[in-house]
């Protein structure tokens, strides 16, 4: 079977509809769509009844009317967020307020590593430092509602406080914004972290889940063919960017221009951040050398 990485750029559904995806699973796009949230955030509930949100999204009154009018007559036991960017945890405050359901889900915001000296992180803006669970879900813990099981999977890279979520009765994922079918991930640091990225897609082979819901777009569909594609994708750029050094180019804006050519202006920043994160990770393993610590700024050279 091939592994050639091929993205699915339909639209999931329109803003603020309720849309049933399985016996289980209901879905509500907030009205966020953009260059980096593609049609927006995919808000889903969870049961039937007794239901659980996850990622209940950007702190958009008409996002949290829709989430709240699609559980109507029902009860919110549980509100899961699998990371703290700006566009899954915030309405979690507003949606709590109304239902009283418990926030779970992952740990208070934090980055992969400190900064370095001078080093400013260029997404501090879509951080939600509000968010704070009344309790953090680890690695394999899960809670239960009638008729469903969630539990918690680890896996760190595009932020480092993110987990994905298993559904077992369906043998399905809520896969965050770490596998997505319409995009790659942003990996940035120092929020971010490709060893940790790469780590937690191996984390995600072998596993028998059959189909992801992630944070943005569509399903991923033959899921283990998907990630492995992924992985491939992620070690070809790598193979770029030491190509990149080796002809001469020092600097992320250099090996940007070389290897993103036809990229939207739109993107370039996310891109530069994202070649960022593979030097930083081939510094640690000694494949690529910089004066002091990997930085946004900073010049690279083969070791």
């Amino acid at each position: 079977m091939s592994d050639d990485l091929l993205f699915d750029t339909s639209s999931p559904a329109r803003s603020g509809e309720c849309v049933r995806l399985s016996p289980l699973v209901r879905r509500v796009v907030a009205n966020n769509a953009g260059p980096i949230t593609f049609t927006g955030t995919c808000s889903y509930v969870v049961g039937t009844g007794h239901v659980a949100i996850i990622d209940p999204g950007p702190d958009l009154p008409e996002h949290v009317d829709a989430l709240l009018h699609a559980v109507r007559g029902e009860t919110v036991t549980h509100i899961l967020v699998t990371h703290t960017h700006k566009d899954h945890s915030p309405a979690a405050r507003a949606v709590k307020a109304a239902t009283g359901a418990t926030l779970v889900g992952c740990g208070l915001h934090r980055s992969a590593r400190e900064l370095a000296r001078g080093e400013v992180s260029r997404l501090e803006a879509s951080s939600d430092k509000e968010y704070a669970p009344d309790w953090e879900m680890l690695d394999g813990e899960a809670i239960a509602g009638r008729g469903w099981t969630l539990g918690a999977l680890a896996t760190p890279g595009h932020m480092a406080n993110h987990l994905a979520f298993t559904l077992s009765e369906e043998a399905s994922l809520f896969s965050g914004d770490h596998v997505m079918a319409w995009s790659t991930s942003v990996v940035a640091p120092p929020d971010g972290s490709m060893s940790d990225y790469m780590a937690s897609l191996d984390k995600l082979r072998g596993r028998d889940e059959t189909i992801y819901w992630p944070g943005h777009g569509g399903p991923v569909r033959d899921p283990q063919r998907f990630v492995r594609a992924l992985s491939h994708h992620r070690r070809q750029r790598e193979v770029s960017i030491l190509n990149r050094l080796a002809a001469g180019d020092v600097t992320i804006p250099a090996i940007v221009a070389a290897i993103y050519q036809s990229l939207a202006p739109a993107l370039i920043g996310a891109a530069g951040l994202s070649v960022f994160a593979h030097l930083e990770d081939l510094v640690a393993r000694g494949a690529v050398v910089t004066d002091g610590p990997p930085v946004l700024d900073g010049r690279y050279r083969l070791a």
